[in-house]
């Protein structure tokens, strides 16, 4: 027993013996591990972030309405005889829309004629029975009273012709009334009413709605906190001034296309929405195709006035990650820092900031892939090299 005690003492400080060496490499290998602030500067391209004026563009939503919209209403009872347009087609002012059937109307009309022709010659009568008796009074053959009778009579039957014809222009009035018109030249929509459909003029009965498509106005909802905001900036000198007869507005189609015609604002609301604290904005474009249609859904750039002091970066700077976009820029100790930032307008390979950036900050440019927040970066100004990354930053970010 005591012989394999000691045996097992010998085999246990033999190991400690011989691992120990393996124990202090493995500590020195640990302790030696190089750190982030401990590896070598990876060399980077950056840019001093500096302002310029720029133009600054506000996106809106907006909806397109049509200059002048008509709903062309039943103005009279009666049946629907026929639909004399094409729906969908263009219109001008005055053309026909529907008939309704005319038969009562006429009938009505022909009554105001008759009526009308009563009142004329019991008019007629009672005159010439004035003239008879003028020249008789003087003569004393007539008396004054009689006189004055016959004259009233004639003023009367002069008052009676004149509701007869006004009687006769409201029979007529309603008898044109049976062929719906357009007041207006434009597109007329689907016809509401087929023929023999009973409209109502006490229930102003809808037939069909004709919309002018050109111009066509797109009206815009801005918030009118921004709006006080660019009149504070213009009065601090840090924007142009706006000259609200040449704001320009270029469109944004639903697909995402780029409407060729540009137009200009022609009306800002002086009213406030008290519900969402927002200004309606009009503008309006010419449509000669006509592809444009009211109730469209579109987005608006409007160019509101030119930026002073706006900021300008590369478009490779910016990192786009779910919608946001950051940047990252190289602190005054020579580390990284990743910072959020607010894009406006691209165009000419460059972003326009609005906001999270400040001249004189060095953005880097090219390099930022292979960087972390914290590491050490050699900043190598962006315009000592080729626009590409250089030899030394592409070798530094292969790996």
């Amino acid at each position: 027993m005591l012989c394999s005690a000691s045996r097992l003492r010998s085999h246990a400080v033999l190991l400690l013996i011989t691992g120990l060496p393996f124990l202090l490499a493995a500590c020195n290998n640990r302790q030696e591990a190089p750190t982030a602030a401990s590896m070598p500067p990876v060399p980077v391209l950056v840019e001093t972030v500096s302002t310029t004026p720029v133009a600054d563009v506000v996106e809106l939503p907006g909806r397109i309405e049509a200059v002048r919209t008509a709903e062309i209403r039943a103005r009279v009872d009666g049946i629907v005889q026929r639909t004399l347009y094409q729906e969908g087609t263009d219109l001008p002012a005055n053309a026909p829309l529907f008939q309704i059937d005319p038969s009562d109307y006429r009938a009505q009309l022909q009554q105001a004629h008759a009526a009308l022709a009563r009142a004329t010659a019991v008019r007629d009568n009672a005159a010439s029975v004035v003239d008879r008796f003028r020249p008789l009074v003087g003569r004393h053959a007539v008396s004054a009273q009689e006189y004055d009778a016959a004259l009233a009579t004639m003023q009367q039957a002069q008052a009676n012709v004149a509701d007869a014809q006004a009687a006769v222009s409201l029979a007529q009035l309603r008898l044109d009334r049976c062929t719906v018109r357009t007041p207006i030249a434009g597109r007329a929509g689907r016809a509401l009413v087929t023929e023999g459909a009973l409209v109502s003029a006490g229930a102003a009965t809808l037939l069909t709605q004709v919309n002018q498509l050109t111009p066509i106005n797109a009206v815009f909802t801005q918030s009118n906190t921004a709006l006080l905001d660019v009149e504070q900036q213009i009065q601090s000198g840090t924007r142009q001034p706006l000259d609200m007869k040449h704001v320009e507005v270029q469109l944004i189609l639903a697909n995402g296309q780029v409407y060729n015609e540009r137009g200009f604002l022609d009306f800002t609301d002086l009213v406030v929405d008290p519900s969402t604290g927002t200004q309606t904005v009009r503008a309006r474009f010419a449509n000669p195709d006509r592809t444009l249609l009211p109730g469209q859904f579109v987005r608006g750039r409007i160019i509101a006035g030119g930026n002073l002091r706006g900021i300008r970066i590369p478009e490779r700077a910016v990192q786009l990650d779910n919608g946001v976009a950051s940047v990252a820029l190289v602190a005054d100790d020579g580390t990284v820092v990743r910072r959020n930032i607010d894009l406006g307008e691209q165009g000419e390979g460059r972003w326009t900031v609005r906001d999270g950036l400040k001249p004189g900050e060095r953005l880097i440019v090219d390099g930022w892939q292979k960087v972390q927040p914290g590491q050490r970066v050699e900043a190598r100004p962006v315009t000592d090299a080729p626009s590409a990354a250089s030899p030394a930053v592409a070798a530094s970010t292969a790996h």
